[in-house]
């Protein structure tokens, strides 16, 4: 595929509302082209010449909708055409890998799991990886487009295996490259800030425009947007919300301080004070938070504490960042669900009134998900960005 830039003020002008359209049925779903109509300020000639570039594009799809009950010629309908535009998504975690084909609307198609690969050298993880897509592709469509990938990775991975960015992503697309060719990508982000992505888009956050999404697995991070865009820092390492400090006095913390907000929340912490083993964080944080339920009194001091902790820095973020919504995800979704009520109590004794009163606590509408939708929307962007870069094959 290639992209071709804009010869007049017309045809850029039409680019964009191609690209406005698309997005917005990419984000919404099937829509009738009255709703577009209205919601993009567009006449009823336009939208239908615009729908009909995207049909012809192979990317749309249009047709009556289905009984409506009501009297009149219906609006015609248009769709995503998901099973035949599609982006690679991947995750890169701490214990594991997944990837997954997603199509244009955010429909996952297919997808893969397989453990990481032990050991501090990522070659044998990127290759896993590439098996992973090259496993999907034999799966998919042959007439299906492939417009891009993204890839989510964990701040654990990051940090815990100094696995850095710059050398991550140019290995990747080495090895995805015979399977991804001239496609864009693979995008890199972080888990938390991609999940955020993918919860403000189509999941708990949509219609909020600043939204936290907390992340926990061997550490803490968070996806932050502000004003309805991601704030993901210089080089994209923002978001460490695990490494600030909450309790000066408290334990060492892995990256050489003391008492940061993970040693009071982390799987490890939670797992000591509970008396369980760290073998399988993430069977034993499950584990422990059913032994709580069920009254075993030393998982639920340990639960108490380390939700009185999360409220705690919750309530910190609430003051600074005065989102609508925060989310919960990977392991902080159990310790909220376990101990909402000592986090809403520290959150409304701590935060103040005008940024605690229009907070919603959720945990993430697309579950563990969310990462590879979120990794899907990098894979997307410049196919919505410019429609026609996406050509038939």
């Amino acid at each position: 595929m290639s992209s071709s830039t804009s010869s007049s003020p017309q045809e850029s002008v039409r680019r964009q509302n191609l690209g406005a359209l698309l997005r917005y049925i990419h984000v919404r779903g099937a829509t009738s082209r009255a709703e577009l109509t209205s919601r993009l300020g567009l006449n009823r000639s336009t939208i239908g010449a615009l729908t009909a570039d995207l049909a012809t594009a192979g990317l749309v799809d249009e047709g009556v909708p289905h009984e409506t009950g009501r009297a009149g010629r219906p609006s015609i309908v248009v769709r995503p055409r998901s099973s035949r535009v599609y982006g690679y998504a991947l995750s890169l975690e701490l214990d594991r890998l997944r990837a997954a084909r997603v199509g244009l609307g955010g429909k996952v198609l297919d997808g893969r799991t397989a453990q990481r690969p032990p050991g501090p050298d990522p070659a044998p993880t990127i290759a896993a990886l590439a098996a992973l897509v090259a496993d999907m592709q034999r799966t998919a469509p042959a007439d299906a487009v492939l417009v891009g990938s993204g890839l989510a990775v964990s701040g654990s991975v990051r940090h815990h295996l100094g696995w850095a960015d710059d050398t991550l992503e140019p290995e990747l697309a080495g090895a995805l490259q015979p399977r991804l060719g001239q496609s864009a990508g693979p995008f890199l982000g972080g888990i938390a800030d991609l999940a955020a992505l993918a919860e403000h888009t189509r999941g708990a956050a949509t219609g909020a425009d600043n939204v936290i999404y907390l992340h926990g697995d061997a550490g803490i991070s968070a996806g932050i947007i502000a004003g309805g865009r991601r704030i993901t820092g210089f080089g994209g390492h923002g978001g460490e919300v695990g490494h600030m400090v909450v309790n000066p006095g408290g334990r060492l913390c892995g990256c050489g301080s003391r008492g940061c907000w993970e040693t009071e929340i982390g799987e490890r912490a939670l797992l000591h004070l509970a008396g369980r083993a760290i073998a399988t964080p993430g069977a034993a944080m499950t584990a422990a938070m059913h032994a709580a339920q069920d009254g075993d009194e030393l998982a639920r001091d340990a639960v108490l504490h380390a939700a009185d902790w999360l409220g705690f820095g919750v309530a910190n973020l609430v003051n600074i960042f005065n989102p609508t919504v925060v989310v919960f995800g990977g392991t902080l979704r159990e310790l909220f669900l376990t101990g909402a009520d000592q986090v809403r109590h520290r959150l409304y004794t701590m935060a103040l009134p005008a940024c605690r009163e229009h907070v919603a606590l959720h945990t993430p509408q697309l579950g563990d998900d969310a990462p590879l939708v979120g990794a899907a929307e990098l894979a997307f962007e410049s196919l919505l960005s410019d429609p026609l870069y996406a050509a038939k094959p």
